[in-house]
């Protein structure tokens, strides 16, 4: 993260922003809606990446080779299973090259970081069959995980 923004400031930003939205969880049941902030942070600090100026078009970070990536996030309770679990949309009308998928705990730490190539993805959201998938452009994170890789930590330690 190179983009002259105070990285010391922010991560303090971000903890407080953590807990208000897990006390804001345990109050409501409803999510407070920081985990792609969150994500995005947690994935440019652990992988030095350079996020992109707010809503750039298609991607949200570069990295050192100048890959565009866009990045995706899901806080998922340690107990909870993935299946069900759906990304957000990706759409193939922007300008990207791969997507990286933030998986964090209900704690809003980062559990592990896949990555998918935009060919992977693009056949994996054209194949036929799901409209969520279809039309949305949203995948499922079991499928995400299949079509992808797993780059942090280096040793997989999620449940299947």
């Amino acid at each position: 993260m190179t983009n002259e923004i105070p990285t010391g400031r922010i991560a303090d930003l971000l903890r407080q922003a953590r807990r208000i939205a897990i006390e804001y969880y345990q109050l409501t049941g409803k999510p407070l809606g920081i985990t792609g902030e969150v994500g995005e942070y947690e994935a440019a600090h652990l992988l030095g990446l350079d996020l992109a100026v707010a809503r750039e078009a298609g991607y949200d970070a570069t990295d050192s080779s100048g890959r565009r990536l866009q990045i995706k996030s899901r806080s998922i309770p340690r107990t909870k299973k993935l299946t069900g679990q759906r990304l957000g949309a990706i759409d193939l009308g922007k300008p990207w090259d791969a997507v990286l998928l933030v998986l964090m705990d209900e704690l809003f730490d980062p559990v592990a970081i896949f990555e998918a190539d935009r060919p992977a993805i693009e056949a994996a959201l054209l194949k036929p069959g799901s409209k969520a998938r279809n039309e949305r452009g949203a995948l499922a994170i079991t499928t995400f995980r299949s079509i992808g890789r797993q780059i942090w930590p280096v040793e997989p330690n999620l449940p299947t």
